[in-house]
C-alpha cells in the first residue's frame, strides 16, 4: 500500500498538469514550483503529515508567485528552473525569520543597537 503523501503527491501532480494548460498559467513556472515544493516537503520527515501538506501549498503558491523576481533579480531565466528554487527555499527562509524576528529585542533592533 502506498504511503499517504505519496498518493497525495500523485493526484496533486495531475491538477499541476492540467492546471498548467489554464490560459495566463506559466506551465513551466508552475510545475517548476511544484517540483521544488514537493522535493521540500518529502526531506522534512520529522514534520507531521498536516504541517508537511500546508508547506505543500504555501511552498507551491510562493514558489509560483516568485518566479518574475528571481527571474528579474538571478541570473536564473529558465520559469521552471526559477520556480523550483523560489519553492525550494521559500519555507526555510520565512522560518528562519519568525525564528529570528522571536528572538530579536525589538526595541533595540529599532534603536539600531545589536545586543
Amino acid at each position: 500500500m502506498p504511503e499517504p503523501s505519496t498518493t497525495s503527491t500523485a493526484v496533486l501532480s495531475t491538477g499541476i498538469g492540467f492546471a498548467s494548460f489554464l490560459p495566463g498559467i506559466d506551465g513551466n513556472a508552475l510545475i517548476g514550483a511544484f517540483a521544488g515544493a514537493t522535493l521540500f516537503v518529502m526531506t522534512s520527515k520529522e514534520l507531521g503529515l498536516f504541517t508537511r501538506f500546508l508547506y505543500l501549498f504555501i511552498s507551491l503558491i510562493m514558489g509560483y508567485v516568485l518566479v518574475p523576481s528571481i527571474q528579474a533579480h538571478t541570473p536564473i531565466a529558465e520559469p521552471a528552473l526559477a520556480g523550483f528554487v523560489a519553492s525550494l527555499f521559500c519555507i526555510t527562509i520565512a522560518l528562519k525569520g519568525v525564528q529570528y524576528l522571536e528572538n530579536a529585542d525589538l526595541i533595540n533592533l529599532i534603536r539600531g543597537k545589536s545586543k
